[in-house]
C-alpha cells in the first residue's frame, strides 16, 4: 500500500504543509491542512494549498425533507451531480460516496476532481478536491484524508 505509507510520512512529518488541524463548519468537523489558505464565498468554504497546486471547497447543508435516510439522500446528492461512477462508503459512520474525474485544464494540464459526499438524514456535506495530475502523488492521499475524516456532531435538541 504505497499511498498509505506516503500518508503516514506526510502526517508523521508535523508541523509540514500537511499536518492536519480539526475545521468545523455548522455540525460537521474535518481534518484539514493547517496551512492552507481558507476563504469563504457564498458559504463555501475554500481551502487552497501554500503551492497552488491543488485546493478543496467544503458545502454544508440541511437535507429538505423531514425523516429522510442517510442512504437516500446519498442517493439523490449523486443523482443530481451525475450518478456514474460513484464508489459507495461510511464516512464518519455515516453513508457517503466518493467519485474521481479526470479534466483537461484551461492551461492544457489535466486536472483530477475527487468529490466526497455524504448525508445523515438531516446534514449534507461535499469536499471537493481540485489538483494538478502531475501532484497525484503530493496531493492524492491528503484529499483521501480529508474527504474520509469528516464526522457530523449531533445538535442536542433544537
Amino acid at each position: 500500500m504505497m499511498l498509505g505509507t506516503i500518508l503516514a510520512v506526510v502526517v508523521a512529518a508535523g508541523g509540514s504543509a500537511d499536518a492536519l488541524a480539526q475545521f468545523q463548519v455548522k455540525n460537521v468537523s474535518l481534518q484539514v491542512p493547517a496551512a492552507w489558505t481558507r476563504s469563504t464565498e457564498d458559504g463555501t468554504n475554500k481551502f487552497t494549498a501554500p503551492s497552488g497546486d491543488a485546493y478543496f471547497l467544503l458545502d454544508v447543508g440541511a437535507v429538505q425533507t423531514a425523516g429522510m435516510k442517510g442512504d437516500t439522500c446519498v442517493d439523490k446528492i449523486v443523482k443530481s451531480i451525475g450518478g456514474a461512477n460513484w464508489e459507495r462508503m461510511k464516512v464518519g459512520g455515516q453513508p457517503a460516496a466518493k467519485r474521481l474525474d479526470s479534466d483537461t485544464a484551461p492551461s492544457g494540464g489535466v486536472v483530477d476532481t475527487v468529490t466526497y459526499v455524504g448525508c445523515d438524514g438531516r446534514t449534507t456535506w461535499s469536499v471537493v478536491f481540485y489538483l494538478e495530475q502531475g501532484k497525484k502523488e503530493r496531493f492524492g492521499p491528503l484529499a483521501d484524508k480529508v474527504g474520509t475524516s469528516v464526522k457530523l456532531q449531533r445538535a442536542g435538541g433544537k
